[in-house]
């Protein structure tokens, strides 16, 4: 029987080979399958860690780069007056809406009511150089109101006969008086985007904050309201000023440029921002009544007046010898 069945073993043992074989090439393919899907996995993770890693690198950069924010339009933190005609109404009912508010050079007393009488008030003279005024103000400190309101006429008249130079300081002394909304901060920030994106509308943007400003321990007006009454000032890049109020870009700086003036004013022989408004007149201080605008037009005609003496050279005379007696 061994002899029958002796003849078939070449076959099964050749078939069970063949097994194997195809088991290994299996095996094999497998492998390669699996180190394959190892490295799509791979190549697929390092991808979302590449994309993930320039996501936050974006977010990185764009913090960065808004904390970095500096209006173009200042200098030493400080907004030159470039245009001054127009300031809005202290008298007139004013909104936050967007709508415009009445702008006028001064308040008109109606047809059948006479105009006060007043006495004239003091001017600088015209001298070898203008008279340089600067001005610290918080939109939401009263007395830099009482110093606007009193004396914003007579400083736009001031501009337009170039007898004055005039800057305004932004600053956010008063931002933990708004219950957390940082009032302060946001409309000093507000301020630098009109100086810088529609400069010519600056004063009546900057005296519109300060004559309707909210009042101290409220929560201040919105950025939203904040672009509003810059678009009722009459800026003349609607969009652009509003995107970088509600934008907050220039916040950051307002806080950096606060900082500055507590450390010392630029111009002055180490004196420091301590309170606003902070007036200084040819780098003097005026220290007089804020909602006087007689006292401050004297203060300021002395101060020029000094300036022109201080400067002025006397030129001697010459007079003629008499003739020798003959």
């Amino acid at each position: 029987m061994s002899n029958d069945q002796s003849p078939n073993v070449p076959a099964e043992r050749d078939r069970r080979e063949a097994v194997r074989e195809k088991a290994q090439q299996v095996k094999a393919k497998q492998a390669r399958w699996r180190i394959a899907r190892r490295s799509l996995l791979g190549i697929g993770a390092v991808a979302v860690i590449a994309v993930g890693a320039v996501g936050v690198s974006f977010a990185l950069n764009s913090r960065e780069a808004r904390s970095q924010a500096f209006p173009d339009a200042a200098t030493d933190d400080g907004f030159l007056i470039t245009s001054a005609s127009q300031v809005a109404d202290p008298l007139a009912d004013q909104t936050v809406d967007g709508s415009a508010a009445t702008m006028s050079a001064q308040a008109t007393p109606p047809a059948d009511e006479p105009a006060p009488a007043t006495e004239p008030t003091p001017e600088p003279t015209a001298t070898a150089a203008p008279v340089d005024i600067r001005i610290y103000v918080d939109y939401m400190s009263a007395e830099a109101r009482e110093f606007q309101t009193a004396n914003a006429s007579q400083l736009s008249k001031w501009v337009g006969d170039k007898a004055a130079t005039l800057t305004y300081y932004p600053v956010a002394m008063l931002t933990s008086k708004s219950n957390g909304t940082k009032y302060s901060l946001r409309a000093a920030g507000a301020a630098a985007c009109v100086a810088t994106h529609s400069s010519d509308r600056f004063f009546a943007y900057n005296h519109e904050l300060l004559t309707n400003q909210p009042a101290v321990d409220s929560d201040g007006y919105s950025d939203q309201q904040l672009a509003d009454m810059a678009q009722g000032a009459g800026v003349s890049d609607v969009g652009t000023v509003r995107d970088c109020i509600e934008g907050e870009t220039y916040t950051a700086w307002a806080k950096a440029a606060t900082d500055r003036a507590i450390k010392g004013l630029p111009g002055t022989k180490g004196q420091a921002l301590t309170a606003t408004p902070t007036v200084l007149v040819n780098g003097t201080e005026y220290v007089g009544n804020m909602d006087d605008a007689k006292e401050f037009a004297q203060f300021v005609l002395t101060v020029d007046s000094n300036a022109y003496y201080s400067t002025a050279t006397p030129t001697p005379s010459v007079t003629p010898s008499a003739p020798p007696a003959g």
